[in-house]
């Protein structure tokens, strides 16, 4: 069986996966929705922000984390290396790997192919983290989304999935879970 690919990400209620100056500020991290996603979803915390929450990273759906530079970089410089728990893969061109990265595999390979590979081989499930450019890209390659949609409206930003030239794509959904906070998890399944 093929590993699955899941865009898993906050977005808020127009579709907006950070502002216009890439801030996310407004996101809900805090709430009774917190414990749950990162129950359903563990291992998708930084490591060390993780361990200092007490929140386990292992036994996750995921071993495998993908993200453009601008998802990546959020964390520099203090989180050279966010996911040492899984493999990262960070897709970029003619950016230097910063000092600390040695966990992250830095590539300028057309994300399609990358994904293809990742996806033949042995292991568990693979996380789309980030942004919407490489979400674009990746479309046909996604199985599953898991939006953790927030009560806010950004107006304007980095879309959930940039450019709207592509054709439509039915997904089915596996789950709404909605919480007091205002966060809903709507989960889907390519159809």
């Amino acid at each position: 069986m093929m590993r699955e690919l899941t865009y898993y990400v906050a977005v808020s209620i127009d579709g907006f996966i950070a502002g216009p100056g890439g801030e996310f500020d407004q996101f809900l991290f805090e709430g009774d929705h917190a414990a749950d996603i990162a129950r359903r979803y563990q291992g998708t915390a930084p490591t060390q922000l993780a361990e200092r929450a007490g929140f386990p990273v292992d036994g996750g759906p995921f071993d495998t984390v993908l993200m453009g530079w601008n998802t990546y970089a959020v964390g520099l410089p203090d989180l050279p290396d966010p996911y040492q728990h899984l493999r990262q893969i960070v897709f970029t061109r003619g950016r230097e790997a910063p000092a600390g990265s040695d966990g992250v595999e830095f590539t300028d390979r057309d994300p399609v192919e990358v994904v293809r590979e990742v996806k033949a081989a042995e292991g568990r499930g693979i996380w789309l983290c980030g942004g919407g450019a490489l979400a674009a890209v990746l479309r046909d390659e996604i199985d599953r989304l898991a939006l953790k949609r927030n009560p806010v409206l950004f107006g304007a930003g980095i879309p959930l999935f940039e450019g709207r030239d592509y054709a439509p794509a039915a997904f089915r959904p596996t789950g709404i879970t909605p919480y007091e906070s205002g966060v809903v998890l709507a989960e889907y399944v390519r159809a």
